[in-house]
């Protein structure tokens, strides 16, 4: 209703409150069931029997924002009216990476079944993958160990159901497995198109696709059973599938054969309520692995408040994260750390110095850490001569506690803007190249980020701007350059190199600070580790002449003061700041300012070392408490 015709002392509705009601109205009629509960919230998004939740949007939702989320919806709905849960529980294997694989296909054949007969569909779908895979940083990936078989497999499936190319963030992975995949079981993947809308065939294809690609043991322990029961439950799974848009035809046949189901398996004291129940917990459980949108989280508070910052991104469209060997040749990398080393040569020895101290700082936490006299764990054999005073006495055993450094993950994210070359460059290369030589030794994950743009004065995104008519207070205009020159899994010896790509001509641009830290902050959060340590090293505030030209004159810094907000009040990341030359304890609760940059070795260990010192005292005072 719009505001002109509301009636007086009705309350004023919220301006996404039509956007809402709309996408209700749509995720009903593609569910084919207008008894469908959608409702928004910041809980995690999922679809569990009747009741539908989507992400709550922020504020001031972007044109990206809104479609994504009907991206999303258009997927559950899809899936509430295409896929039978009991069915595909039944049919899918039991190894870990064929239900992976098998799960995902699933889930692209119900959004490729919409994607072919509603173009508008089609293209929510795609603006939703498009996210997902850019929020999993899978755009970045280098080789096949970082890229996940199923999502490539999946992508690729999509191609074959509905023609359309796989988004721009997923070609790398699809790349990655595309000749292994099409070598193995490429007739296979043609086999599926035929069983689109038959969701017991399509399945049974899917198994023999990962019977080609030699996952055929993950099939063998319910094979035969199984299979026959789905001979003899066909013609009502089937019925189902085709009648997606009969949500009564649906629900008789999903009863019946519920009943039927619940006789074939035999289960004592089974119900069929106890089914019903089974069903949805299943139906969610396989939504939480597979909804793409899942990969947004748009649950976590972190993300909303980020939503809510007063910023914008003009566009992303020239935007990318490159790995550093994508950046130029093996050969230039060589030429270039070779010269980084020469440059470097008297200040080895001094860095090392102070690296080797840290490194024996946490290898004394290490050895201190023992508990003694438990009733189980490493015999102690200092305590057997109490044995032999008095037999009575029981064995005494020791165990060694976790150290509070082992499972630990070190971002440092480093400025590659134009102010930090010659000698300021040059020091943090070197200082973070055997700054991570030295946490590696000591089972310390190390990452090594670098930002800037892509050009001076805006490149593309301000070009796109000036096309379009110099729209008002456009936000950040320019291309982004976040580079990974060591990701927290790459061993040093292989990364090393990489570290000279911060002296290649021209690589120095502009910085733009606060989508960096979300950046890092994102891929951080992403870790397994339990302990999070980002440190920013920087010699200056946020500059990009093209954003600031067109936009308030501290919009960037205003930017980057609310993210470093939000990572220090409502993030478990632990965030420091070296500032070269430039006072970052303005922003930084935690940070220390240096001179000269001969400096920066000194003063990244001293951080790093405080840190695991503090942490280390106080799960000291915990245990001494606890005992």
């Amino acid at each position: 209703m719009s505001q002109t015709n509301r009636k007086p002392g009705q309350p004023q509705e919220a301006p996404l409150d039509p956007f809402k009601r709309a996408v209700t109205v749509c995720t009903r009629a593609i569910a084919g069931d207008h008894e469908l509960e959608v409702a928004f919230s910041k809980d995690r998004p999922g679809l569990a029997g009747n009741r539908m939740r989507l992400p709550e949007l922020p504020k001031r939702a972007s044109a990206e924002a809104l479609h994504i989320t009907r991206g999303l919806s258009d997927s559950m709905a899809l899936r509430h009216a295409r896929h039978d849960a009991r069915l595909h529980s039944r049919l899918a294997p039991q190894g870990q990476q064929a239900r992976a694989i098998f799960d995902a296909v699933e889930q692209a054949r119900v959004e490729s079944i919409g994607a072919r007969a509603m173009r508008g569909v089609s293209d929510n779908i795609a603006a939703m993958l498009e996210d997902k895979f850019a929020r999993a940083n899978l755009a970045e990936v280098s080789d096949r160990s970082q890229a996940p078989l199923e999502e490539a497999i999946a992508l690729m499936v999509r191609e074959k159901l509905t023609g359309r190319p796989a988004p721009r963030s997923g070609e790398r992975i699809v790349a990655l497995w595309r000749d292994w995949v099409e070598e193995k079981a490429g007739g296979n993947l043609d086999a599926l198109l035929p069983n689109i809308e038959d969701q017991g065939a399509f399945a049974r294809a899917v198994r023999e696709l990962l019977g080609a690609m030699d996952m055929g043991e993950d099939l063998e322990e319910h094979g035969q059973d199984e299979e026959s029961e789905e001979d003899g439950d066909q013609p009502k799974g089937e019925d189902t599938s085709e009648e997606g848009g009969e949500d009564d035809s649906q629900g008789e046949s999903a009863e019946a054969e519920e009943a039927d189901t619940a006789g074939d398996q035999n289960e004592a004291g089974e119900s069929d309520a106890a089914a019903t129940t089974a069903e949805e917990v299943s139906d969610q459980e396989d939504l939480d692995a597979e909804t793409p949108g899942e990969a947004r989280r748009p649950e976590s508070p972190f993300d909303q408040a980020v939503h809510d910052i007063d910023y914008r991104v003009y566009t992303g469209q020239f935007d990318e994260v490159v790995s550093a060997e994508d950046l130029c040749d093996e050969e230039e990398l060589d030429r270039l750390r070779a010269f980084l080393d020469k440059q470097l040569a008297h200040l080895q020895g001094a860095v090392g110095r102070l690296a080797n101290r840290l490194q024996r700082r946490l290898m004394a936490q290490q050895n201190r850490s023992w508990d003694f006299d438990l009733e189980e764990g490493v015999l102690d054999t200092a305590r057997l001569p109490r044995l032999i005073i008095d037999p009575m006495q029981p064995l005494s055993f020791k165990q060694e506690r976790d150290t509070n450094f082992r499972d630990t993950v070190v971002t440092l994210l480093i400025d590659n803007s134009g102010s930090m070359r010659g000698r300021p460059i040059s020091v943090a290369a070197a200082c973070a190249d055997i700054l991570a030589r030295t946490l590696e030794r000591c089972g310390v994950s190390v990452e090594i980020l670098g930002f800037t743009t892509r050009a001076w004065k805006g490149g593309q995104a301000r070009e796109k701007w000036l096309k379009e008519g110099r729209p008002a207070n456009p936000g950040r205009l320019n291309d982004l350059r976040h580079i990974v020159y060591k990701s927290a899994d790459a061993p040093w010896r292989r990364a090393r190199r990489n570290l000279g790509l911060m002296m290649r001509e021209g690589l120095l641009k502009e910085n733009i600070d606060g989508e960096a830290l979300l950046w890092a902050h994102q891929r951080l959060v992403a870790r397994p580790e339990q302990r999070r340590i980002l440190m920013m090293i920087s010699d200056g505030a946020p500059v990009d002449d093209s954003t600031l030209s067109v936009n308030p004159g501290n919009y960037l810094e205003r930017h980057l003061r609310a993210v470093i907000e939000l990572i220090e009040t409502r993030s478990p990341v632990e965030l420091l700041a070296i500032g070269i030359g430039h006072d970052v304890t303005r922003y930084y609760r935690r940070a220390v300012t240096i001179v000269d940059a001969e400096e920066l070795a000194g003063a990244m260990t001293e951080q790093l070392a405080a840190l695991f010192e503090e942490e280390g005292a106080r799960r000291g005072g915990r245990r001494r408490r606890a005992g």
